[in-house]
């Protein structure tokens, strides 16, 4: 019986993968790109979402600021999901849809990038951040679900991961921000 069910989540992961078409390649290929284009003018990647998002912002982070397969410089990309004494306190001072908003005020910079992740597209925190972004001049980039919610309308580009399921968007994303890391690392390492 296990065996079945992990048969069956290892085909329902592969059919999600198939159904990245060029619509959706297209879609990664304008994220690499928005990315490229900030960090060769010397500008900065902030990332925030909520939860397994909040994880993947910090994953993604740690690829982009250390390194993902190859050796080059060093990207300014920041989580905004990692200081809990900036998190909390805006929490408790101007309630938690402000967390990344007000992070977003603080650092980012016209042209700079948010790269805004939420599964449903409706994440009232992620929304007020990319709101934020947007009205101090930088780009939105934005990873959701298959309807995209009101994040897709704030996004200059955006990924929607082919699925429903949270676990499922999520497992897209993944998979979506692995190949942008790879892409952005390429054109990074053959800057002379």
């Amino acid at each position: 019986m296990m065996k079945d069910t992990i048969r069956e989540l290892i085909q329902e992961a592969a059919e999600s993968i198939k159904r990245l078409d060029d619509g959706r390649q297209a879609q990664i290929a304008d994220c690499a790109a928005l990315l490229i284009e900030c960090f060769n003018r010397g500008g900065a990647v902030f990332i925030c979402g909520n939860g397994g998002s909040a994880a993947d912002a910090q994953h993604i982070a740690g690829e982009l600021a250390g390194r993902y397969r190859r050796k080059r410089r060093a990207l300014n990309c920041i989580a905004l999901t990692t200081n809990t004494s900036n998190l909390t306190a805006i929490a408790n001072d101007y309630g938690y849809e402000q967390v990344f908003a007000r992070q977003v005020e603080a650092h980012l910079r016209s042209g700079d990038v948010l790269w805004a992740i939420s599964t449903s597209g409706q994440s009232a925190s992620v929304l007020e951040a990319a709101q934020a972004a947007r009205a101090r001049g930088g780009k939105v980039l934005g990873f959701t679900g298959a309807a995209g919610g009101n994040l897709a309308k704030l996004c200059d580009v955006c990924f929607t991961a082919p699925a429903e399921a949270a676990y499922a968007v999520q497992q897209l994303h993944l998979l979506a921000y692995h190949i942008i890391c790879d892409l952005v690392e390429r054109r990074m390492e053959e800057r002379p």
